[in-house]
């Protein structure tokens, strides 16, 4: 095969010559002797295997290719380069140079850039080094389709040719393109006929696109009557590979040969091939990965110019990736550190080894939009000392996250590691073995175990390595296990001296905490640049979402869904529309409803509901209501870290799946009495569940409407304050008709009456029944510590036993007047005794006990002072002994309920980062 494609080169040699000369003699200009020669020089060396780097001469004697040795006299005048802040940098990657239009649009910021001289670095068409890649693997795998190809790239820049040149111009550069594409198909027929390419053959052949669009974009430079000349890089640039994916810059021999060539093409305007430069030898090579972006920093420190600015499609450096993190902002600096953290990280920002030339003289680097002008961009430099000033902003020290998705965890244990010198490098030695990247270490100081984590694909084969290398010491016992944990992401907190300002470790560990995500493993280099942390794969942008949100103060947001939106569900979402834009602009809070469900429809949104037409909304694009599907949908938003279910409704079923939501990370907010006034083992889970973790069940107003009775309750027990009894009017509705139970009234005139003003449920007989009240009891029995059972409470009842079996509300109230003489009695009775009927709720902590029933009360009482349907509750403490502690308020209504749950629900956001 190798005599084969010796054979086949040197008849593509003879092939390219002959062609060339044609050329030459019939298409180009002959300006001089000298180009001749050169030419025939260029194809002795390609006949020797020896690319020599090649000169475009300026486009007033044409713009034919020619190779030459540096030591060629040239009559042309020598001129000394002059370097410094008069020169700038700019990088237009292949995005930029897309089209014919995007080429014009180069143009024009060079043009109006006011630099005193210009370097311009370029990267082939978008695609076009891909569609050179595909040529070389196309001929090197026989396949003929490589020469329709090679027409569609000739098409591709002939097209464009025609676009933005005319007249001369455009005569020389379509004749310098035929040129190269006849001589790349002559190469590509003898890779097709030997079957395999060489690495220094495949540079060649990709670096074209580099060539072509330099000399198009200088002459659309020249158009305009400006001093400008195009330079392959290749004739300046001089690398040492070593590796198959990296190359070290000779920055003395390019210094030396960048000098040569200004000497030779002196001019206030350089257009620069990017991504190509060649080896000591001459041989054509690559900067392989992100190589124009490198190309432009290399350039920037040779010329130690003013700023390198890279030209791209994004406004400047994200916080985060704004794809997964809708609130991201754009960083105006970054200190070099920063740049490079970030982008090892997977941001999209610059190769690490971009940074490293200009980081070495302080040149900054200005990362813009070229379809968007009027954004500022995101600087790199060196820090500015006053940007560290502020220690109490924490977003002075974190400057983005980032994420890398993929991973798997290797970890290595066992109590034969501990101070056994050489362990460590046994571990990664059989890691490099296969060829794995490590890209996180983490090791426990006592030296049990080291753990490290790789890409997901490289696991398997480091795990059977290292099973393989340490087969002896887990026989043995010394080592207890090799483990793999599949399915990870590692987070990276990045910022300039964060790991030094307290308060920065716990404000991230506490964002994830609060967001229900477990870490893995935690690393953090003294560097100080970066805290990097394993989390499930499944909760990566969550965790992105749930630590920039904390760290950038950007809103605090919720995905909620509304369960119920009947009386009370609806004036919520009306509280929530009314609220949505002061909560956001004043509290940084973001609340975002992704979906309401009934009893049969159910209506979904991606990126939350608008609320003031959700009616409508449900009407047109309701589903029918599936409580599990909903509950997934609120939950999966991966954009929204927290999520929240709102239980308007007073279903016992939907509060069953309580504990299955929580479980999952769901917070739970509800007035639905059903869960904490059910089996007191179901509400004991509950409770201990929402100790143990950061996902928070919230019931103020399940007692009391919007009255903060829990909450006060729950302050006496955690100050240490002992409860003794708590007594109150826990029933809007029966403090209603009590309240108006009086001058001669009928009791079943004053049902109907705070019937039909909403305050009594469809059917009277909830409330009369005393069961609501019973309920109330039973959950601030076991707040107070109380073990009781719903069963464990004697009601008294107000319906007449007689009534209890109605079919219906209607018939109920159809028949209650006849009992109305018995309650008179009652009434008259307590009224000459100078009393008031009162139903009350009591827990008697003492003696372990509840009870509801109607009771009598002194007027001077505070209890018989109520008007309307208001609540009151007396709380008798250790503290609170001789006089209780008394909240009292309205305790029924959509709008105090509503406004009850609204509470929660802002407590919530208070615990998840938003200012309290």
């Amino acid at each position: 095969m190798a005599s084969s494609l010796s054979s086949s080169l040197s008849h593509f040699s003879r092939i390219s010559v002959t062609s060339l000369q044609h050329d030459y003699n019939n298409k180009i200009p002959a300006d001089s002797q000298c180009r001749h020669f050169l030419l025939s020089r260029r194809f002795h060396s390609l006949r020797k295997g020896i690319t020599l780097p090649r000169r475009r001469e300026s486009p007033s004697s044409g713009i034919c290719a020619s190779l030459t040795d540096v030591s060629v006299n040239v009559a042309v005048e020598e001129k000394e380069l002059s370097k410094g802040d008069s020169w700038s940098v700019h990088k237009f990657g292949g995005t930029c140079m897309g089209s014919s239009q995007r080429i014009k649009n180069v143009g024009d910021i060079v043009l109006n850039d006011d630099s005193e001289r210009k370097l311009v670095v370029v990267s082939a068409m978008s695609k076009v080094t891909d569609m050179m890649y595909d040529l070389i693997n196309k001929a090197q795998s026989r396949d003929e389709s490589y020469i329709s190809s090679l027409d569609a790239v000739l098409e591709k820049h002939s097209a464009t040719a025609h676009d933005i040149l005319d007249g001369e111009t455009l005569a020389i550069f379509l004749s310098k393109l035929h040129e190269d594409i006849s001589n790349l198909k002559a190469m590509l027929r003898a890779i097709y006929i030997a079957g395999h390419v060489t690495e220094s053959f495949t540079d060649f052949v990709v670096g074209h696109g580099e060539l072509w669009s330099a000399q198009m974009l200088s002459l659309v430079i020249r158009k305009n009557g400006i001093d400008c000349k195009w330079m392959d890089t290749r004739e300046v640039l001089i690398v040492n590979p070593t590796s198959s994916n990296q190359v070290d810059p000779d920055y003395l021999e390019s210094e030396r040969r960048l000098e040569k060539w200004y000497s030779l093409n002196p001019c206030k305007v350089i257009i620069a091939t990017g991504f190509i430069a060649s080896t000591p030898e001459n041989i054509p090579t690559t900067l392989k990965r992100d190589g124009s972006d490198f190309s432009a920093a290399i350039m920037g420190s040779l010329f130690r110019a003013r700023q390198v600015t890279i030209w791209t499609d994004v406004d400047g450096v994200y916080s985060a990736d704004p794809r997964k993190v809708s609130e991201a902002v754009i960083l105006k600096t970054l200190s070099y550190q920063e740049a490079w953290e970030m982008s090892y990280f997977g941001a999209n920002v610059l190769h690490p080894r971009t940074i490293i030339p200009v980081m070495r003289y302080g040149i900054p680097i200005l990362i813009r939009n070229i379809f968007n002008l009027s954004a500022p961009g995101t600087k790199i430099c060196h820090p500015v000392v006053s940007d560290y000033e502020d220690k109490s902003n924490l977003q002075n020290y974190v400057k983005g996250f980032a994420t890398i998705d993929n991973l798997a965890l290797v970890n290595v244990e066992g109590t034969g590691m501990a101070g056994v010198p050489g362990t460590a490098s046994a571990i990664f030695a059989a890691v490099k073995d296969v060829g794995a990247n490590v890209i996180m270490i983490s090791q426990a100081s006592s030296e049990h175990s080291v753990c490290f984590a790789v890409p997901e694909k490289e696991v398997k084969a480091v795990a059977e390595a290292l099973q393989s290398r340490f087969r002896q010491a887990l026989d043995n016992g010394r080592l207890s296990q090799v483990a793999v944990i599949p399915n990870c992401s590692i987070l990276a907190a990045v910022g300039q001296k964060m790991a030094s300002t307290p308060g920065v470790s716990a404000t991230l560990f506490n964002a994830l905490a609060k967001a229900n995500i477990n870490v893995r493993a935690i690393a953090q280099g003294c560097s100080e640049y970066n805290i990097t942390v394993v989390i499930k794969r499944e909760d990566s942008i969550k965790a992105l979402r749930a630590v920039h949100s904390r760290f950038y103060l950007s809103r605090t947001t919720i995905a909620m869904g509304i369960i119920g939106p009947g009386l009370i569900g609806s004036t919520l979402l009306d509280q929530l529309r009314d609220q949505a834009s002061i909560l956001k602009e004043e509290f940084n809070i973001d609340l975002r409803v992704m979906g309401i469900i009934g009893s049969k429809s159910m209506l979904l949104s991606d990126v939350g509901i608008d609320l003031a037409k959700w009616k409508e909304l449900r009407e047109e694009r309701g589903e029918v209501a599936n409580l599990e599907k909903f509950a997934q949908h609120v939950h999966g938003n991966n954009f929204i870290p927290n999520t929240a279910l709102v239980d308007c409704t007073a279903d016992s079923i939907i509060a069953g799946h309580y504990y299955e939501w929580l479980c999952k990370g769901i917070h739970v907010i509800t007035p639905n009495k059903k869960a904490n006034s059910g089996p007191l083992e179901q509400y004991l889970r509950l409770r201990a569940l929402q100790r143990q973790s950061y996902t928070h069940y919230f019931y103020e107003a399940t007692v009391g409407a919007g009255l903060p009775i829990v909450s006060t309750l729950r302050g006496l027990l955690e100050t240490g304050d002992k409860i003794l009894q708590i007594e109150g009017i826990f029933s809007g509705t029966l403090s209603y008709i009590f309240n108006n139970f009086k001058d001669g009234r009928a009791f079943s005139e004053v049902v109907g009456e705070a019937k039909e003003a909403g305050y009594t449920e469809p059917d009277p007989r909830d409330d009369l029944s005393g069961t609501d009240v019973a309920r109330k009891v039973i959950i601030l029995a076991r707040e107070s510590g109380l073990k009781l059972e719903l069963s464990n409470i004697p009601i008294e009842s107000l319906v007449p036993e007689p009534l209890r079996a109605c079919a219906s509300a209607q018939e109920f109230m159809q028949q209650l007047p006849k009992f109305d003489q018995e309650f008179a009695k009652k009434q008259e009775d307590a009224d000459n005794a100078g009393e008031v009927l009162r139903y009350v709720g009591v827990v008697d902590v003492t003696n372990k006990k509840g009870v509801v029933e109607l009771r009598k009360y002194k007027k001077d009482h505070p209890f018989a002072q109520l008007s309307g349907s208001d609540n009151i509750i007396a709380f008798t403490t250790r503290r609170y002994k001789n006089q209780p502690l008394i909240v009292r308020g309205p305790g029924a209504g959509a709008q105090v309920t509503a406004g009850g749950i609204f509470s929660d629900i802002l407590r919530l956001a208070s615990y998840l980062g938003a200012p309290s």
